[in-house]
């Protein structure tokens, strides 16, 4: 039997959520802004909530169908077969989103779809009235122009959340946007990599989840484990997988270092919860004076934006002082996340590549340099509030820009 599954994630990381899917040996079917839909049988609701770095939630497609009334949405939330889910006393709270649709009232939506799940259920188990105290089943609907996806939720708790994060600093970064970071600086176990503002120190235990190919979810339990429709065995055999998948002998190295020890102290912790401190070592630092000791490296970092952490001027300032100083790194490969738009001409150099991402709310780029800092000074650039609408090259070359965090 094949179940249609339905995989969020930040918009942005849908290129990332795909490849993954598509490394599990899973079928993709279409992808639209912030998910992709692909086929797999039962046990894929194991290993894909095991494995998805970049997912956010993970939902079983029930049913699609035109939606652009009230009764288009109840007639077709009525046809689809609840009762294959959904016990005489199970419990099925709506959620739900509706964009550039017809129906943009999400608390109607709400109150029809779950009408229409009762007619169901009314007639399938000759109930009345449910009491709603047995295994929880989310119910949530999406609608996109004028187009409805009805939709139970796998995960619960968000598959961002892997477990080993009860404790974060002032400006947390989400996990699966930092899985996403590691795979566009293309970590490698004979090159160090480095994040000299670690906070928590969420990029370096990724990177190492990611080069030791631990699945990000083996730490935590997910809601469809209670759900008879996916027994206990299949998640049984997802997780003995994912543990004989570990490359225990990875010669990968992190550094996580931060200027502040309370900051340090959490991601030591964090590392202990993630069973990474074989590959990432923790320790107080500035990060104007690491040096590179001979080796070959490369720096992934999430400084202060002058948003949440730092004024504006102290975060230019710094800015300045890191683009001086990782001058001074060799060869090293620098990635950056920051929202600020003048980053580069406060750094000093232009990037190699700029890809455009969110980090929560928050418009970002990313500016990666993985090519040797050329002498002489760099050509002029205008700044995107100069008036003139002009852009780097790397960001003509890559146009496509991510959307709100879900």
């Amino acid at each position: 039997m094949e179940h249609t599954y339905v995989a969020t994630c930040l918009f942005g990381l849908e290129k990332f959520l795909g490849e993954e899917i598509d490394a599990l040996g899973y079928r993709r079917l279409s992808t639209m802004d912030g998910r992709v839909l692909f086929a797999g049988p039962p046990e894929a609701a194991a290993r894909a909530s095991l494995w998805l770095r970049s997912a956010e939630r993970l939902f079983l497609l029930l049913g699609r169908f035109p939606a652009d009334s009230f009764d288009a949405l109840f007639e077709g939330t009525r046809r689809l077969c609840w009762e294959e889910w959904i016990g005489r006393a199970d419990a099925f709270p709506v959620t739900g989103h509706a964009v550039r649709s017809r129906l943009y009232s999400v608390p109607d939506c709400q109150s029809i779809v779950k009408k229409a799940i009762v007619e169901r259920l009314k007639g399938k188990y000759g109930l009345g009235w449910f009491p709603e105290t047995g295994t929880v089943y989310p119910v949530e609907f999406f609608i996109l122009n004028d187009d409805a996806m009805l939709l139970i939720d796998l995960s619960g708790v968000a598959l961002h959340k892997r477990g080993y994060r009860p404790a974060a600093n002032q400006a947390p970064l989400r996990e699966t946007l930092a899985a996403c970071l590691v795979r566009i600086a293309r970590p490698r176990e004979e090159v160090l990599f480095w994040d000299p503002m670690c906070g928590s120190g969420t990029i370096p235990i990724e990177a190492a989840m990611l080069m030791a190919n631990i699945a990000p979810g083996s730490r935590r339990s997910f809601l469809a484990e209670t759900f008879p429709q996916f027994p206990r065995d299949l998640w049984r055999l997802a997780r003995e997988e994912a543990a004989a998948a570990v490359k225990k002998d990875s010669a990968f190295e992190a550094y996580a270092s931060d200027i502040d020890p309370a900051s340090v102290e959490i991601a030591r912790e964090n590392c202990t919860r993630a069973g990474v401190t074989r590959w990432v070592k923790a320790f107080p630092r500035n990060a104007l004076e690491i040096k590179t000791g001979g080796r070959r490296g490369t720096i992934v970092c999430n400084p202060p934006y002058g948003e949440r952490l730092f004024t504006m001027e102290e975060t230019e300032r710094l800015y300045r002082a890191m683009g001086r100083h990782f001058a001074t790194l060799d060869s090293w490969q620098i990635y950056v996340l920051t929202s600020h738009e003048d980053f580069e001409r406060l750094y000093g150099r232009r990037a190699d590549k700029v890809r455009r991402l969110y980090n929560g709310m928050i418009k970002c780029g990313y500016y990666q340099f993985f090519r040797k800092k050329p002498e002489g000074p760099e050509p002029r650039r205008e700044s995107p509030g100069s008036g003139r609408g002009q852009v780097s090259g790397s960001m003509r070359r890559n146009p496509r820009a991510g959307a709100k965090k879900a």
